[in-house]
């Protein structure tokens, strides 16, 4: 594919520009009418997370090469970490009925809590770095999954009852309903907030791998060898990816919880790391919007446009097949299908480029009119 000029990349950029004003006035439409239990809100919350969490994990495997598969860890930390500081004052003696006296009594806001929880699941990354990070490949996949595991039996753990309430979930949290009632922009209570969250984050995330950092992270995954010779710090480089894959992993945790409402360990499994990582693959390996886009996608495939199909009715087709876990078999096989096919995913290596698309579009009208004019050359021979 052609690098764009600089011309090109002004265009573009004004494109990509208007396309996410259209986009964000969609969402404020969908905002102010929907109620926060239909499901196209709950479809848009709920791809914000995995956007996060998917680009973080991207930042890891696809711009750095390093196979990590503690991502479910990360995550973990960050949704305990935020529903700790953000339970309601007024019902945590009740949350922790099990469990004894709470050690921590206060309440922080919603903004400072999951910043709380991305530095909290930092420091853990930096600490687990240390020795893990010599590791190569399918050992650092396997020591980063361990770890994980380990992470959530440890939170589970009855002696930490009065922190993490052990195997009981922690309920009542802080919403962005309540952190926004007070102020001009409580009817954007829903999908705003966690719109805005993503955006912020990818967006800087974006803005590292393209810096000096990022290309020295793309120096990294192509060749160590190389890339040491060139006066790179690996060990350096590769904690920095480590830790700020996980910063950003601990806030997709937080968003977890706020879009369940309570946090437990149950689905915080290596199910949730193959899954993450699955999503990455079908985006494109090294590509950001490809994985915003697949989070998407692949969230309102799996809850929301193949849900017909364990409900006995789909497309207006009755049949007895469509029963209940259908749907995951279906699900299943399109996602084989799918990187059996398109190997590289829906992008590959590349960026969405609004310009590309009204380029191939022209390509595509103009392909039509010059079959058009052949035939009817034909027909006057």
């Amino acid at each position: 594919m052609k690098t764009l000029n600089a011309a090109d990349r002004k265009r573009n950029a004004i494109g990509n520009i208007i396309l996410f004003c259209l986009l964000v006035a969609v969402l404020f439409v969908i905002d102010g009418t929907s109620k926060s239990y239909d499901m196209i809100v709950k479809v848009l919350e709920k791809g914000c997370v995995y956007a996060v969490v998917v680009v973080s994990m991207n930042l890891l495997n696809g711009f750095t090469g390093l196979f990590s598969l503690g991502q479910a860890g990360f995550m973990l930390i960050g949704a305990y970490v935020y529903s700790i500081f953000s339970i309601d004052d007024a019902s945590r003696a009740m949350v922790y009925g099990f469990s004894g006296e709470p050690l921590v009594n206060f309440r922080l806001p919603i903004i400072v809590a999951i910043l709380l929880a991305g530095v909290c699941a930092s420091v853990f990354a930096f600490l687990i770095g240390l020795p893990v990070l010599k590791l190569k490949s399918d050992y650092l996949a396997i020591a980063t999954l361990g770890f994980a595991e380990i992470l959530r039996t440890i939170i589970q753990w009855d002696k930490l009852g009065r922190l993490t309430n052990g195997s009981f979930p922690i309920s009542n949290l802080g919403t962005f309903k309540d952190a926004l009632s007070d102020t001009p922009f409580k009817k954007a209570s829903f999908v705003i907030p966690f719109f805005i969250i993503a955006f912020v984050c990818i967006g800087v995330i974006a803005l590292l791998i393209r810096s000096t950092y990022g290309r020295a992270f793309k120096a990294i995954r192509d060749d160590e060898i190389a890339a040491e010779a060139m006066g790179i710090n690996l060990a350096h480089h590769k904690m920095l990816s480590f830790v700020v894959s996980s910063f950003f992993a601990g806030i997709g945790g937080a968003l977890y919880a706020v879009y369940i409402g309570s946090t437990n360990a149950a689905p915080f499994t290596s199910a949730l790391t193959y899954e993450i990582l699955l999503i990455v693959v079908i985006g494109g390996i090294g590509s950001i919007t490809g994985s915003v886009l697949a989070s998407f996608l692949y969230i309102a495939s799996q809850e929301w446009w193949l849900r017909g199909l364990d409900s006995g009715k789909f497309l207006g087709i009755s049949s007895p097949v469509f029963r209940n876990g259908f749907r995951l078999v279906v699900f299943s096989v399109i996602i084989m299908i799918f990187v059996l096919f398109f190997r590289r995913g829906i992008m590959g290596d590349h960026e969405f480029s609004s310009l590309r698309i009204v380029r191939a579009v022209k390509g595509l009208f103009r392909g039509k009119g010059k079959r058009k004019k052949e035939e009817k050359a034909g027909d006057a021979e």
